[in-house]
């Protein structure tokens, strides 16, 4: 089972010698950026430090760095398990016989337990503050890279919901501490919150806007998940957990946040009210620009009487943005495939910054049945910001880069076989020479057939292949040979 809380997760890595306490005094300015980006990409533990300079707060770091440590926190034996879970809910077959019907009916009931349940009492309101006693500098925000324009929470929840259908919505941005008492919002184009915030100024009207920290494990990964806007991201967290997430309603907004979260932090956004935010070392590995973006103020925060604060460090890859990254690609197959059924498996590269880059492979049927592929797949959600698919045949293992950029880099006519589109582009795209849209490329590196107009004698070459029956023989005889 996904652990109920973040301090009972990190008192399992304790047990387990997966969690290092650091009691030494650490400086939130550049110090704590440095050891936990030494400590993720050497794969090590956990961090909590417990003596951070300017704040009495212990700080929860590198908490989800592994494969094995998210794994965990999510109760799962391998991204697939979920996966499989998804896969089964969204196939269409009808119900065959008595097996098949109550199949059907523990499909149903997986997903009717799992909505969201409201309590009237929750631990991350066991302390409450309001107007002038919320100080922001309490919480230890991180200055992470030499140029970052400010101090950021990394790994805060934002809650919105949109202001016409009531429609709620849980993200990941980024939070520059401007002052005691505000926040800036980075609300990228594509963002579901960024919309709730232009629809509440259109209507003239403040957006409501709660943001939780060190919130259980399956919430903090649905809050990276990128799900369409009209589905619940507590309803999916509650299907990764099993279970449904406990929520309370805020002391001064009209939203909910998770009841076993560390803090929450509570605040109107004006309508046009902006500041300069950035520049910021992102999970590009580069930083982005300063740009005006919404400015929050504080008017309440909540939290347990004890609390810690959860962050991550982000920037040149390898980051702890890996794991969750992974998880979102096993996760989001079944999905894709419904929308794309041509495909077979997908890899999206964590050196690719995970949505830069899409290596798909397909059972092909058709002449030029991979450029329908990549074009199926910029039109496919957030799959449309997209800059590189490599398309490749079944046979090949996506994940297996090295066998991809063998197929990628020697079995294409770059004339005949690269496709080069323009479309929307991410917001934090450095490359693209105007914002937000840019230059896409699709790779067709799939064995190519007489109909695609490859006309050369023989057709397209047999690929090099052992001899089955010697090497079951070498394979037997290996212990023979002293190697």
């Amino acid at each position: 089972m996904a652990y109920d809380d973040l301090r009972s997760f990190l008192r399992a890595l304790d047990r387990e010698g997966d969690l290092k306490r650091v009691k030494a005094e650490v400086d939130p300015h550049l110090e704590v950026g440095e050891i936990v980006d030494r400590v993720n990409k050497a794969g090590g533990p956990a961090l909590l430090f417990e003596n951070v300079k300017g704040s009495a707060m212990p700080l929860a770091m590198n908490v989800f760095g592994t494969d094995r440590r998210l794994l965990k926190a999510l109760g799962l034996r391998s991204y697939d398990e979920i996966s499989e879970k998804i896969g089964g809910l969204v196939k269409p077959e009808l119900p065959q016989g008595f097996v098949g019907l109550r199949e059907a009916f523990g499909k149903l009931g997986s997903v009717a337990h799992v909505p969201p349940r409201k309590v009237k009492e929750a631990p991350v309101q066991e302390v409450v503050r309001t107007g002038e006693d919320v100080d922001l500098d309490q919480l230890p925000a991180l200055f992470t890279w030499p140029e970052d324009g400010g101090s950021f929470f990394n790994l805060g929840l934002t809650h919105t919901k949109h202001p016409e259908t009531g429609v709620r919505n849980l993200g990941l941005y980024r939070l520059q501490r401007h002052d005691r008492r505000t926040i800036g919002m980075h609300w990228q184009i594509h963002k579901d919150s960024r919309n709730h915030y232009q629809v509440a100024a259109r209507r003239g009207e403040k957006l409501p806007v709660a943001i939780a920290f060190g919130a259980p494990p399956a919430v903090t990964y649905a809050a990276t998940a990128p799900l369409p806007g009209d589905i619940d991201e507590y309803l999916f967290a509650g299907f990764v957990q099993g279970r449904r997430v406990e929520m309370v309603d805020c002391k001064t907004v009209p939203l909910q946040v998770p009841a076993a979260a560390e803090v929450v932090i509570e605040g109107w956004l004006e309508p046009g009210k902006t500041l300069p935010e950035g520049p910021f070392g992102d999970h590009t590995g580069f930083y982005t620009p300063q740009e005006p973006f919404p400015a929050l103020t504080i008017d309440c925060v909540t939290m347990r009487r004890r609390p810690l604060l959860q962050s991550i460090v982000v920037g040149r890859p390898p980051t702890e943005d890996g794991p969750l990254g992974r998880a979102t690609e096993r996760f989001f197959l079944p999905l894709l495939k419904i929308i794309i059924p041509d495909i077979v498996d997908y890899h999206l590269p964590e050196s690719g910054g995970f949505h830069n880059c899409a290596i798909v492979s397909i059972d092909k049927k058709y002449p030029k049945h991979a450029q329908k592929v990549m074009h199926a797949i910029w039109g496919a959600h957030m799959m449309s910001l997209t800059k590189l698919i490599v398309v490749v045949d079944a046979d090949c293992d996506v994940h297996d880069l090295h066998e991809v950029s063998w197929r990628a880099l020697g079995n294409t006519d770059y004339a005949r076989d690269l496709t080069v589109v323009e479309g929307p582009v991410d917001h934090l795209d450095h490359a693209s020479y105007q914002q937000f849209w840019g230059g896409k490329a699709g790779i067709d590196a799939t064995a190519k057939w007489p109909e695609e107009g490859y006309t050369r004698d023989g057709g397209w070459p047999r690929m090099v292949m052992s001899d089955p029956e010697t090497a079951d023989r070498v394979t037997k005889r290996w212990k023979e040979y002293g190697l």
